[in-house]
């Protein structure tokens, strides 16, 4: 059994780059609604030739644009990102192979092998942010950690961050110096 954990996290600026899903029932929903939860000026596409109900409804006031039509690879263009999310293994597949040829990052829902990300438990309280993995083996257990974050973080986190910024740029000195102040400033929050 592997143990080894190779994923590096990043916080992508995906108010810009331009997205695209590939589905339109619940899994497409949830991805959609997990992504906009987190980073909710995201510029999103969704292709799908049918669009459930739930789904449209949800869209009613947000910014995505819906293409009524079956997956082309055509709808890749200007994409940076895509989400995979219909219930045709197939399609998906084929979502998954044309990212690869074009360079893209793409996450095929519930199929880890055909994943360059996964769509952690995220934890958000102002500026705070923590993003949670499991390596994809068990996203139940990242919703545990994530709700368990959201009780222990104190609501006044944003206070904190925003104070030790403003110390920050009092701070003389080069970047070395100002990164041991710091820590010695903030080396109370562990304890």
């Amino acid at each position: 059994m592997n143990d080894r954990n190779n994923l590096y996290p990043i916080f992508l600026k995906t108010h810009q780059m331009k997205i695209l899903i590939v589905g339109g029932g619940f899994v497409a929903l949830e991805k959609l609604t997990f992504l906009l939860k987190s980073s909710p000026d995201s510029e999103v596409e969704m292709v799908a030739p049918f669009f459930r109900k739930e789904t449209l409804d949800f869209l009613k006031d947000k910014k995505v644009k819906c293409i009524d039509d079956k997956y082309h690879q055509k709808y890749l263009d200007q994409k940076h990102i895509v989400i995979a999310a219909t219930d045709d293994v197939q399609v998906n597949e084929q979502v998954y192979h044309n990212c690869r040829s074009k360079n893209l990052l793409v996450n095929v829902a519930d199929n880890p092998p055909f994943c360059d990300f996964y769509m952690g438990g995220i934890v958000t309280k102002g500026h705070v942010k923590i993003a949670i993995s499991t390596n994809g083996k068990s996203p139940t257990t990242a919703k545990r950690l994530r709700q368990f974050f959201e009780e222990v973080l104190p609501k006044d986190i944003n206070r904190l961050v925003e104070n030790l910024n403003v110390f920050r740029k009092t701070i003389k000195g080069d970047f070395e110096r100002k990164v041991k102040v710091l820590n010695e400033v903030t080396e109370s929050l562990i304890k």
